[in-house]
């Protein structure tokens, strides 16, 4: 390519070289015009684009009313409409073949032109006879495409969000949304398929491995799955795989999100599995039939519970139990692991993933070293080169590279790697002590708010131990929600008493006392939240309260400084091939077709920071960009 260009530019020079000396000797006026080939890269608006260019006499310059009719004279010709229209179209800069290089193709494989082959190719029974797409159908312009996203998200609304069941406002730090989610180098190449040109992600993917791993409590972790819902779908399918399929049963604790539990039973269907919902208290194993059950902690409303007991109960029945479960909670609670949990499963998007009306978002999933050959999705393992020097690479390859068609447990390429890549690094950016610093702030916050609502009166807080989300009793909750929603807060209401309010590393104390005008009706509030803070304490009983390290590995506690950080990331990324070297040869092949222009509105804040439970009058933009169901 290098010398392409090199070659190029001599022509180019040499012809302008030339012009100026036929210039001085007077012969430009006499000889014949020059003919420019049109480049591919030339906008059609350029004069350089026409084969016949004239001189004026007394100017020397290039006649422009012969090409788009105005003036006198009797070369004058009209100019046509597709003259006229823009010229950053998206197939120009994007589709590196012309149309003729295109027909050449065709012609190769046997055809008068791409028509031809696509006529050939794709059977007329499965074509739709017209698409009509009024706005769409001759297509957008790059800076069209910008201005359509812009109208988009400007139908969104951005409210403050306490709804929580999974999902959480957060801080991307900038260093990490420029320089890996806005950054070629790393999100063209995201999934790492072979290992030798791969290093620098899988470094980091390695370092999210170890990040679940401490803070899980578990020996072995996988480098994401696809959302917490499947992550937890994964683990039931592993509870009927450790009993080869001889019992049928899956319980769901009714203390899961919903929309877990939602897509369970749907996964559920294909394995020929029963799921069944009850309270923790109800839940049976006597028929001795249950493969596993799934509980969650803490809760979907918030409540911390000790289920040291309640594992070595369905232990002692040959039950394998799954925890779904949030990792800033983790910072500040005992792990799953210590509790005896067999499979921990949850979502890292609350560590610097925004929540982008429900993803995508990186899921987790951590075992025993018992259950390793069963995990899905890629797992990262530590080796040597041929030079006896460390290296990584992707291990359980018969579920990766060499995806064994039906026995296959799932496809790496939906496991979310570049966000896993942003969740490790927010947790080599932060160390242990940042993430401790905001588990309890965030607790903090939560106990302030419960110690204020206690002080408003008519309204009773849950009194089983919380982390972040804390559950309220009222006489209307509805009309708590509709009173939060005109102050642009939205609130989770669980029934028509019930209301949970889910605080996260972006509330802050203005919030607060945002929240306690709402909650008092419109009575006056006679305190602040700032005032509240000598009374708040830790709702974490002892027995629960974390006590083990995490995040001891030195890498995550060598780059807390956005340089520092900086040059870890560059580090890392001049360790791959990426689109900014070549074509990639293999994988990928979802990110490296997207241009600049489509992922650009993908970290604009009307996009990003939309809650998936939020009202859908909030997420109009959303709604619009949404594909409705065909009627048949």
């Amino acid at each position: 390519m290098e010398r392409a260009r090199k070659v190029a530019n001599r022509a180019i020079l040499k012809r302008l070289v030339n012009e100026s000396k036929q210039s001085r000797n007077g012969e430009m006026s006499s000889r014949s015009p020059v003919s420019y080939t049109p480049s591919r890269y030339v906008s059609s608006l350029s004069p350089f684009g026409s084969k016949n260019h004239s001189r004026s006499d007394s100017l020397g310059a290039r006649n422009v009313s012969n090409n788009v009719g105005f003036g006198v004279g009797s070369q004058i010709r009209s100019i046509s409409v597709e003259a006229l229209k823009s010229s950053d179209t998206f197939p120009r800069r994007h589709n590196s073949a012309t149309p003729e290089e295109q027909t050449k193709m065709a012609e190769s494989c046997g055809f008068d032109s791409l028509d031809a082959l696509i006529d050939a190719t794709v059977p007329k029974a499965i074509r739709i006879d017209s698409m009509k797409f009024p706005k769409f159908d001759g297509g957008l312009t790059e800076s069209q495409m910008i201005e359509h996203m812009k109208d988009l998200e400007s139908k969104n609304k951005i409210f403050k969000s306490f709804i929580g069941m999974g999902y959480y406002n957060t801080h991307v730090p900038p260093v990490i949304l420029r320089n890996i989610m806005e950054n070629p180098a790393w999100y063209t190449q995201y999934t790492p398929y072979q290992a030798e040109i791969s290093q620098g992600r899988l470094e980091s993917l390695l370092n999210f491995q170890t990040m679940i791993t401490d803070l899980t409590g578990l020996p072995m972790s996988n480098a994401s799955l696809l959302d917490e819902g499947t992550a937890a779908a994964e683990a039931m399918a592993m509870c009927n795989n450790i009993v080869k399929g001889k019992k049928k049963t899956f319980i769901i604790a009714n203390n899961c999100h919903p929309q877990t539990i939602d897509i369970c039973k749907t996964r559920a269907d294909g394995f020929d599995l029963k799921v069944v919902t009850a309270d923790l208290k109800d839940i049976d194993y006597s028929s001795g039939d249950v493969c596993g059950v799934l509980v969650q902690y803490p809760g979907t409303e918030g409540e911390i519970l000790d289920y040291g007991e309640f594992v070595k109960n369905a232990h002692a029945q040959g039950v394998k139990v799954v925890m779904a479960t949030d990792l800033l909670a983790l910072i500040m609670l005992k792990p799953p692991g210590e509790l005896g949990a067999d499979i921990v499963v949850g979502s890292a998007q609350r560590f610097g993933v925004p929540m982008g009306y429900g993803g995508p978002h990186a899921a987790f999933l951590a075992t025993s070293q018992e259950y390793k050959r069963m995990m899905p999705g890629r797992i990262i393992g530590v080796s040597v080169d041929s030079s006896g020097k460390p290296a990584l690479r992707m291990a359980m390859q018969t579920r990766e590279q060499h995806i064994r068609r039906d026995k296959a447990t799932s496809n790496i390429c939906t496991a979310q790697a570049l966000l896993a890549n942003m969740a490790a690094m927010y947790a080599v950016y932060h160390g242990p002590e940042g993430l401790k610093t905001i588990a309890q702030r965030v607790h903090g916050l939560a106990g302030a708010f419960a110690v204020g609502l206690k002080k408003l009166g008519n309204i009773e807080v849950q009194g089983l131990p919380f982390f972040d989300t804390v559950k309220v009793t009222c006489a209307d909750a509805h009309a708590i929600a509709d009173a939060a929603y005109k102050s642009e807060i939205n609130l989770r209401v669980v029934d028509a008493k019930t209301i949970t309010v889910s605080f996260d590393e972006t509330t802050t104390l203005d919030d607060l006392d945002k929240l306690f005008k709402v909650f008092a009706g419109g009575k006056p509030v006679s305190f602040t939240a700032a005032s509240l803070a000598p009374e708040v304490e830790n709702a974490i009983p002892s027995g629960l309260l974390r006590q083990s390290s995490y995040l001891t590995h030195q890498i995550f506690n060598m780059y807390h400084t956005e340089h520092e950080l900086l040059r870890y990331l560059h580090k890392l990324q001049s360790k791959d091939l990426s689109l900014c070297h070549s074509m990639i040869p293999l994988g990928s092949c979802t990110m490296k077709l997207n241009a600049t222009t489509e992922m650009m509105p993908v970290t604009w804040p009307g996009f990003t920071d939309i809650h998936p439970f939020a009202p859908s009058e909030q997420a109009q933009g959303y709604q619009a960009n949404i594909p409705l169901p065909r009627t048949p």
